[in-house]
Parts: structure tokens; C-alpha cells; sequence
């Protein structure tokens, strides 16, 4: 068990961070700390000690709603655990309590052959997609695509791996005739969405839809007056507190298992689905577009 030097006490009790101290051993640094925690703290510590499988899974809000405790009660606990936040405690937690293969694949084994990791991460795949298509709520669809195409200018935010989704849906978008531009660098985030506008939509990819950058990019935008949308995992999130409509997406993917393709093949399918409906409702003039952007590109081509 790791032993605490004496620690300060914040918020609900919790015992603020010290300096210089590990952040390994989560759950002993629970137990350690158990006697002196106020009444929110207590019950945060002890749904985390009882379901630790569940809250490696589990948004920020979801944590609250489950221990009756503000947002800001389960952040301000999980600092006085040493962590940076939620997302690090979620992280190391899940080092804990999971097999070191899961940090890779949570379905593989150590022992598995190369068809076998090939069969389980298709049928992975395969089954994100499928549970995004049957979650997928058409009316936020047809609210998105309506959103989408009457805005003077689109922008799309995201943040690390979702920020190569971002610049593809640009891409797709500028190749039908849109406004838009991706913005993928933080700084640039805040500044454009807190600029953008009434006549201007912005679409926010995260999968986890706790990103402070992400989140903080979208309460700006639609500060601004902006339509917010969000393609996101299913499940409470912070995000979704900003955003005008939410498309969910249902993938199996975790915090140890960050740069798997799951959430990104689900972001993918949802953007197809925009791009697909904005294209048909002005079809001679998305197909007019495709032509002129194509035979630009040929030129590129041998």
C-alpha cells in the first residue's frame, strides 16, 4: 500500500494534493484517506472502491448523478487523490484493475493468435457500427443536416483524435460546395467559436465529450449565439450540456484504449450520414460542385 504524508484538506473533506507524491494505487489511496472525508467525498470514495470497473467507464456527470454529488465535488476528489482530474484517476484506475493486454485491446488475450486479433478487432468494429446505426436518432439527424445548411460558415472542433475526424469533415464539406473550416488547435478553438455567431454552425467531436478544450470551445459557440452540434459516445457528458443536438455514437471503446478505431469508424459513419443528407437536399448543386472539385483533382492524378 503506498502511505500518504499528511495531506491538506479541500473541499467535502478531500485531501488536496501533496507535492511530489505518487499517483499510483488509487484504491489504497482511498482507504487511506477514508476516516476524513465529509459526506459527498465519502460517497464518491465508496462508489469508486465498489465499482471500479464501472467508473473507468463512466463520464464525470454520471459519477455525480450516481453518488448525488456535484461535478465539481467528484474533480475536486479526485485531486485530492494526487490525479490531475477525473480523466487521470479513470486511467490509472483502470491500470489497476484491468490486464496489462487490455491497455492495448480490451477482447485480446496474450495467448491469441494473428487471425484471432485480426477476426476480434473487425467484429469489434463491425459491432460499434451496427449499435451506432440502431441508437442513432433520425429527428437529430434531420436537425443537424437543417442546422448545417442554413449557417453561413461551419466549423468543426476537435482535439487529438478526433481532430483528423474534424479535418476529414471539412474535406467531405468542401467538397460539396460548404463554408467550413476545421480548427483543431485549442487556442484557435477559443478564439473562433467565441467569435462565431448566429449565422454560424459548429460541429464538436469527442468521444469521451469531457475534453476541456471541446467542451470549453462549444460553450463559447453557443455563447455566441452559434448552433451547436456533437457526435459523441453515448452516456452523460459535460459536452452535451452545450450542444443543441447530440448524436451519439456506441462505442465499446475506454479510457485505456484511447487511440483504438471503434469511436473514430462510429464518428465516420455519423459524418457520411451528414454529408449524404446535406449533399441530397440540394442535389444539382452538390453534384455540380463534386464535378468542378473532381476534375480540379484530376489534374493531380497520373
Amino acid at each position: 500500500m503506498t502511505v500518504l504524508p499528511p495531506a491538506r484538506r479541500g473541499r467535502d473533506g478531500a485531501a488536496a494534493p501533496a507535492h511530489g507524491t505518487s499517483t499510483a494505487a488509487v484504491l489504497a489511496r482511498i482507504d487511506r484517506i477514508g476516516p476524513s472525508l465529509g459526506p459527498a467525498a465519502r460517497r464518491i470514495a465508496d462508489f469508486i472502491v465498489r465499482h471500479p470497473e464501472e467508473v473507468v467507464h463512466m463520464s464525470v456527470s454520471e459519477v455525480a448523478e450516481r453518488t448525488g454529488a456535484s461535478e465539481g465535488s467528484v474533480v475536486g476528489f479526485c485531486k485530492g487523490l494526487g490525479t490531475t482530474g477525473f480523466q487521470q484517476l479513470k486511467i490509472l484506475l483502470a491500470q489497476e484493475i484491468v490486464q496489462p493486454v487490455q491497455i492495448i485491446h480490451e477482447d485480446l488475450d496474450p495467448q491469441d493468435s494473428v487471425e484471432t486479433v485480426t477476426r476480434k478487432i473487425f467484429q469489434s468494429n463491425v459491432q460499434a457500427l451496427h449499435d451506432t446505426s440502431a441508437a442513432l436518432d433520425i429527428r437529430a439527424i434531420e436537425r443537424a443536416t437543417a442546422m448545417l445548411k442554413a449557417a453561413e460558415r461551419i466549423e468543426v472542433y476537435g482535439i487529438g483524435s478526433a481532430a483528423p475526424i474534424a479535418e476529414d469533415a471539412q474535406y467531405r464539406m468542401l467538397r460539396i460546395g460548404l463554408n467550413v473550416k476545421a480548427v483543431v488547435d485549442s487556442h484557435m478553438q477559443a478564439i473562433s467559436a467565441s467569435l462565431a455567431g448566429p449565422t454560424v454552425a459548429t460541429l464538436t467531436i469527442s468521444h469521451s465529450g469531457s475534453t476541456h478544450e471541446t467542451v470549453d470551445a462549444t460553450r463559447l459557440a453557443k455563447e455566441s449565439g452559434a448552433k451547436t452540434i456533437c457526435i459523441t459516445n453515448f452516456g452523460k457528458s459535460p459536452l452535451q450540456a452545450f450542444a443543441d443536438v447530440v448524436l451519439f455514437t456506441m462505442a465499446r471503446e475506454t479510457l485505456f484504449r484511447t487511440e483504438a478505431m471503434t469511436s473514430r469508424l462510429a464518428q465516420l459513419a455519423i459524418i457520411d450520414v451528414l454529408i449524404a443528407c446535406l449533399a441530397l437536399s440540394d442535389y444539382d448543386q452538390s453534384v455540380d460542385t463534386l464535378r468542378r472539385t473532381f476534375d480540379v483533382l484530376s489534374i493531380k492524378r497520373y
